[in-house]
């Protein structure tokens, strides 16, 4: 018997570390690693011990003889991913840690997303180190909670994971505490020998065409922010009164959208959504969805985990084009049968939809690839169309526009073509890249190059938009070995100032700080209001609300 790895998996790669004989690729020392789309066991390799189902933080391996039907395709995902990938099994080998001074380093981490907690879950390991991270939300997690779909709740499972790293007696929080407004950059210096930002990539991208701004054409970032109730949005107002919405852009976050979309309001009602955000959807008119995709579904951004997860929504179909339009060297791989396993997988699953029976009377998901908006049409009023030119294949993977146009009618346009970062005060900010220059995560001046001793990036702030958990996992532990490397070599400056007045500091500016017995208190608030309502929380979308919270748990540690 094997263990079979399912659509929660996060990549966080944590599985990859127990197991015995190397049966979990790509690991994060392999290239791929940074950009698969989810891990997978080798069935030839597993010895069937079970130390990676109590690994998992997301609940996402099962023994092959425990699958659920829904899952049983990845039995077959699992094993064609090692069709084309020869891996060696045999014993993992860990890099030997350097060794430290007694000294204490106490390390500032701005940002609590996953990038931030990862690389904080290595630093408390080691005894000489503190670690103080702030975010200028109350609640931690980053887009674990504002980001990740509420009908995904398994892969939420990662904040058991964030949770052992916050109780640690070395890690401190420093929530509702903006960076830039109630502690500068440079006092932050000023007081930790390093300071990593972990701080995301907050913006949407723009598709830079006529109409973009109209009422009604919305930034999916914006979008999944308000139905997962993050305070900044919670207030925003979106129309869902138009029977058919287009989706431009097909990645994950596309398919998440079209999902909440065209999901029976009353099975997110079981979830964490907002309540404004489900009040809104049960009175929505949407019954189609497109998702525009400039390419055809052989270079199609999402994972073929949440495009295999359309399937199971009840009342919806899947709808394909009459052709998938490949190009000539993917469609030339398939027939000699030499394409890559993740992209035949993705093939194979279009077409499994293609052939499914469409059922009168129910919602739709409609893909339509090779197609490009170049207009939103519309007035103050909002939108009216998209207009859209075809493309076509070229040769090297490449496409070009072609003669053939089209006009979408539609009073909602989600724009879906990734995120963006933003200049962090403090830093040098590549502004072609939106992202902070560095080298193995330690941040570069703007001019020569040089590196600036202290400080350090990770996540997308540091890479770009790209990747999941898993990637950021990796991206967090490279930020702490280089931390704890400086550290080690003595090339971290000392601080000016104690550390010891920042609780002080950040209050005499107004923060409302939260500590941890404020997050725990935020917690149970939520916790207990979604086991009333049979729901896994009802989250607190108000600043105010989430203060009111913590501060029931009185001064906290």
């Amino acid at each position: 018997m094997a263990h079979v790895i399912t659509r929660p998996c996060c990549n966080d790669g944590s599985c990859v570390d127990v197991c015995p004989v190397n049966c979990i690729h790509p690991t994060p020392d392999e290239p791929e690693f940074m950009t698969a789309e989810m891990l997978y066991i080798d069935p030839d390799t597993c010895i069937d011990c079970g130390a990676c189902i109590d690994e998992c933080p997301v609940s996402a391996i099962y023994p092959d003889d425990q699958l659920a039907k829904a899952d049983e395709p990845y039995l077959q995902i699992n094993a064609d991913y090692y069709k084309d990938h020869d891996v060696d099994g045999g014993l993992v080998k860990h890099q030997k840690a350097p060794q430290l001074p007694d000294d204490e380093l106490r390390v500032a981490i701005v940002g609590a997303g996953p990038a931030a907690f990862y690389a904080a879950e290595e630093l408390v390991k080691r005894r000489q180190i503190k670690v103080d991270m702030y975010d200028r939300l109350p609640t931690p997690y980053g887009l674990v909670r504002a980001g990740v779909a509420p009908d995904h709740a398994k892969t939420k499972g990662v904040e058991n994971t964030f949770s052992a790293v916050e109780r640690k007696p070395n890690f401190t929080y420093h929530l509702n505490v903006e960076v830039g407004t109630h502690i500068t950059p440079d006092e932050l210096r000023e007081r930790y020998g390093a300071v990593l930002y972990a701080v995301g990539a907050p913006h949407d991208r723009r598709l830079g065409i006529e109409g973009e701004d109209l009422p009604g054409s919305i930034a999916a970032t914006d979008f999944v922010a308000w139905y997962n109730g993050h305070p900044d949005y919670a207030d925003r107002d979106f129309d869902l009164s138009s029977e058919q919405a287009v989706i431009v852009g097909n990645g994950n976050v596309a398919l998440d959208v079209a999902r909440i979309l065209v999901t029976d309001p009353e099975k997110l009602a079981g979830t964490d959504i907002a309540d404004h955000a489900l009040d809104v959807l049960r009175g929505s008119k949407v019954r189609e969805v497109i998702v525009m995709a400039r390419r055809s579904i052989e270079h199609g951004a999402f994972t073929n985990s949440e495009f295999l997860s359309l399937g199971d929504l009840e009342g919806v179909d899947v709808v394909m084009p009459d052709e998938l339009v490949l190009s000539e060297e993917a469609a030339a791989a398939e027939a000699d049968d030499s394409l890559d396993s993740v992209i035949a997988t993705k093939i194979r699953l279009a077409r499994e939809f293609a052939e499914r029976p469409q059922v009168d009377g129910n919602k739709k998901i409609i893909f339509d690839f090779l197609a490009s908006p170049t207009t939103i049409v519309g007035d103050n009023d909002g939108v009216a169309s998209v207009e859209y030119v075809r493309n076509r294949y070229v040769g090297d993977g490449r496409i070009e526009p072609t003669d053939e146009t089209g006009t979408l009618a539609t009073g909602l346009v989600v724009r879906s073509v990734g995120y963006r970062g933003r200049p962090v005060e403090g830093l040098p900010f590549d502004a072609d890249r939106a992202v902070v220059p560095s080298d193995e995560s330690r941040v570069l001046d703007g001019t020569g190059g040089d590196r600036l001793p202290g400080l350090f990036v990770s996540g997308w702030v540091k890479r770009g938009p790209t990747g999941g958990i898993g990637r950021n996992r990796k991206c967090g532990q490279e930020a702490a070995r280089a931390i704890v490397e400086d550290f080690a070599n003595g090339v971290l400056p000392a601080p000016s100032r104690d550390a010891d007045d920042v609780v002080e500091l950040v209050t005499e500016r107004g923060a409302q700080r939260v500590d941890l017995a404020g997050w725990k208190a935020i917690d149970t608030v939520e916790k207990t209001a979604g086991k009333q309502a049979g729901r896994r929380r009802v989250k607190l979308v108000s600043v105010n609300e989430l203060e009111s919270a913590a501060q029931s748990a009185g001064d906290g540690a």
